[in-house]
C-alpha cells in the first residue's frame, strides 16, 4: 500500500454548464484523477453524459479519465469511450453476462480494465477474472444518483477483497458518500482511489482544494500507519 491516496472528484456533481472549467478547477486544486459517472437511464435511474461530452473536456487536463460505466450493455459502447480519451474503463459485473470478455476488450482497446461490484453483490463473483484487471470499485451507495448516505458494511468487504487480491497490482476504488469522516474507514480497510463528488464540489471553486486536502489528509494518515 502506497501512503499516498488517490482522489478522483466525481464530475457528477459539478456545474455541467461550464464542465471544463470545473475540470480545470478540480485539477488545479489537487485532484489526481477526474472520475466519470456514465449513467443511461437503464442500468441505473438516471441519465449523464457519453462519449463526445467526455471527448469534448479531454483537451482540459492530462490527468488520468476514470470512466465508470454504468449501462447495460457495455460492450457495444467501449471503443467509443475509449477514442473519447478514457484511461480506466470500469464495467459493472452486473451489467455484463461476460464479464472476462468485456475485461480483455477493455485491455485490447489500450485501457485499464476496472470492475465495480453493488453493495449487494458479494465479491466472489470478480475472483475468476483478477488477473484481468486493474482496478475494483466499490459502490458504498446504490448507484445512479449523487449525495447518498454511505452503506457501513461495505468497509468488510474492501477488506476482503484486499486480502482476495493479494500481491496482484490491482488498486481498490470506493465510490459513494465518501467524507472526510468516511474517507479513513475505507482507507483502513486497502482502499488506493477515493471517489468524492459533494464533498468536494460543495461550497464552489474557492473551496476546492481544502475540500480535497481534507480527505488527502484524514485517508493518508491511516494509509501510512497500515
Amino acid at each position: 500500500m502506497s501512503a499516498q491516496t488517490i482522489i478522483a472528484p466525481s464530475m457528477l456533481s459539478s456545474d455541467f454548464s461550464r464542465l471544463g472549467e470545473e475540470v480545470e478547477a478540480v485539477c488545479r486544486a489537487g485532484a489526481d484523477w477526474i472520475h466519470l459517472d456514465v449513467m443511461d437511464g437503464h442500468f441505473v435511474p438516471n441519465i449523464t453524459f457519453g462519449p463526445p461530452v467526455i471527448k469534448s473536456i479531454r483537451n482540459r487536463t492530462d490527468r488520468v479519465f476514470d470512466c465508470h460505466l454504468m449501462i447495460e450493455p457495455c460492450d457495444p459502447y467501449l471503443a467509443a469511450f475509449a477514442d473519447a480519451g478514457c484511461d480506466v474503463i470500469t464495467v459493472h459485473a452486473e451489467a455484463t453476462r461476460h464479464l472476462d470478455r468485456s475485461l480483455q476488450a477493455i485491455r485490447d482497446l489500450g485501457c485499464k480494465a476496472g470492475v465495480s461490484l453493488n453493495p449487494s453483490t458479494p465479491e466472489n463473483v470478480i475472483e475468476y477474472v483478477l488477473d484481468r484487471l486493474d482496478l475494483i470499485l466499490l459502490m458504498t451507495v446504490n448507484p445512479g444518483f449523487g449525495g447518498q448516505a454511505f452503506i457501513p458494511s461495505v468497509v468488510d468487504k474492501a477488506a476482503r477483497i484486499k486480502a482476495m487480491i493479494g500481491e496482484r497490482p490491482i488498486l481498490i476504488e470506493i465510490d459513494g458518500g465518501v467524507t472526510p469522516e468516511t474517507a479513513p474507514l475505507v482507507a483502513r480497510a486497502g482502499a488506493d482511489v477515493l471517489v468524492a463528488g459533494s464533498s468536494v464540489f460543495k461550497g464552489g471553486p474557492d473551496a476546492y482544494a481544502a475540500n480535497i486536502a481534507a480527505l488527502r489528509r484524514t485517508s493518508d494518515g491511516v494509509r501510512r500507519a497500515a
